[in-house]
């Protein structure tokens, strides 16, 4: 099975790199086109130059090879507009068309071929095909010696070749004169050709195996988003999320949330009924971020709700859950966590706090505040550590809320951080809010702090209310 998903994969792959070499193909037409295009444009001006007399050109030479070269370098962008550049041959017409329109100016203009017959090459490198720019080499290769040859029976007189710089009588091509031509300038500038044209091989190769490497690389960062997606959606579905929670509880009313800074976080929050008269809360936070911190919040919240049984003390719960994380944390990660199980029956509230947070807890009538308790050390953090828990008296109308430190370390732009005195002033405001309310005006409130800064941890909330006794 895992072989043939490794085929379907490698199938995908090849796919996507032949689609996207296509597509690259069809935007290179329109590329060498347009580039012919401007090439016949410069010819066109340098025709007209000379027309007028300000290119010093035999007009013969400059109207038969100058004409032949705008024509045929123009014929790909018809091409193109007709076809839209999408047909595999298009490309080998627009590389043959600026051969014979350079092959024609060479003829006319042999003292300037050298500059106008790497035009063909370069406009190859489009296609980031090594066997394109060979083709045009090829043909280049060929066509230059012949150039110079017919370049010295009708184009322009190149009195450096001929080495008659004061020469006016009748042009004469001696086999001499053929012998030098071809050793002296033929010869070496197809060398240069063939030198250049290994620039341009190598440069096409690279390029391809950037662009098939881009494709992969793009291929992985959607897989890993899908599956990252995913991940969300399971972190998402594993903590409760279902409000009202306990509708069939008129003791209590609770509600929490989670806004992880990245695709999945590593806070978490739990409740659930320990027994029929037993409701436990947890706020956690995993140190870290992404996938790592993601999968040790599912241990430890696994680890804390399978521990947590009804008339069991909550120290030794989290005494438990820290030596079997330690025993498997590779990683160093560790988690401050806060537990409570409450007695709906007497309101008491039994906790336990491994370096979380302070809760705010708001009684009947009055204003929330922080409830100041010793903290324990964390859990993960070292083997056999002994967890200290706590009392608190609960009545009709009072309120818990706790939450992570993403939510007191929220950053704005001027990297202030939002902070326990704000948490404290918003909460006071809001005191007689129930808790979907409430945590919904809390975290509008840290939005508005933050503005456009973006979010660097996990936030998390939680807010219960205890109502009546059972």
């Amino acid at each position: 099975m895992k072989i043939k998903r490794k085929e379907n994969k490698s199938i995908i792959n090849v796919d996507s790199e032949i689609s996207a070499l296509l597509k690259n193909e069809k935007e290179a037409n329109h590329y060498v086109a347009s580039s012919l295009g401007i090439c016949a444009a410069v010819g066109a001006l340098l025709w007209f130059l000379n027309i007028i007399g300000l290119f010093p050109i035999p007009s013969g030479v400059m109207n038969t090879g100058m004409s032949i070269f705008v024509f045929v370098l123009l014929i790909p962008m018809l091409i193109c507009k007709v076809t839209d550049g999408e047909p595999s041959w298009v490309k080998y017409v627009g590389l043959l068309c600026s051969v014979i329109g350079v092959f024609a100016l060479a003829c006319a203009l042999p003292k300037h071929s050298m500059l106008i017959w790497s035009i063909p090459i370069i406009l190859s490198c489009h296609y980031y095909s090594r066997k394109l720019t060979r083709i045009a080499l090829v043909e280049s290769m060929l066509l230059l010696p012949v150039s110079v040859y017919m370049g010295m029976y009708f184009g322009e007189w190149d009195m450096a070749l001929l080495d008659a710089p004061y020469y006016s009588g009748p042009r004469v091509v001696t086999k001499q004169l053929l012998i030098d031509a071809t050793i002296f300038f033929a010869f070496p500038r197809t060398l240069v050709l063939f030198g250049l044209s290994f620039v341009c091989t190598t440069l096409a190769e690279r390029t391809r195996d950037l662009l098939k490497r881009q494709i992969r690389n793009s291929e992985e960062r959607q897989r890993i988003a899908t599956e990252l997606d995913v991940a969300t959606q399971i972190q998402a579905d594993m903590l409760p999320s279902i409000f009202p929670a306990f509708p069939e509880r008129p003791e209590f009313d609770i509600y929490a949330t989670m806004n992880p800074a990245r695709e999945v976080g590593g806070d978490f929050y739990d409740f659930f009924m320990v027994d029929e008269r037993h409701l436990a809360i947890v706020m956690a936070d995993v140190s870290g971020k992404g996938v790592p911190a993601a999968l040790f919040m599912v241990i430890g919240k696994t680890l804390i709700k399978d521990h947590t049984t009804s008339g069991r003390d909550l120290g030794e719960v989290f005494g438990e859950v820290n030596d079997i994380l330690c025993e498997s944390n590779d990683k160093g990660l560790f988690i401050t966590a806060f537990e409570g199980v409450l007695n709906l029956a007497t309101g008491e509230l039994r906790f336990v706090n491994a370096g979380h947070e302070v809760p705010f807890i708001a009684k009947a009538g009055a204003a929330y505040e922080p409830y100041k308790l010793k903290p324990g050390f964390v859990l993960a953090g070292m083997e056999g550590m002994q967890y200290e828990g706590g009392i608190i008296q609960l009545s009709p109308g009072d309120r818990i809320f706790q939450y992570t430190d993403g939510v007191t370390e929220a950053t704005n732009k001027d990297n202030e951080l939002y902070g326990m005195e704000r948490l404290g002033d918003i909460l006071a405001k809001n005191t007689t809010l129930p808790p979907a309310e409430l945590l919904a005006v809390v975290k509008a409130d840290i939005d508005n702090f933050v503005g456009e800064a973006p979010q660097f941890d996990d936030i998390t909330m939680l807010c219960v209310e205890y109502i009546k006794t059972m």
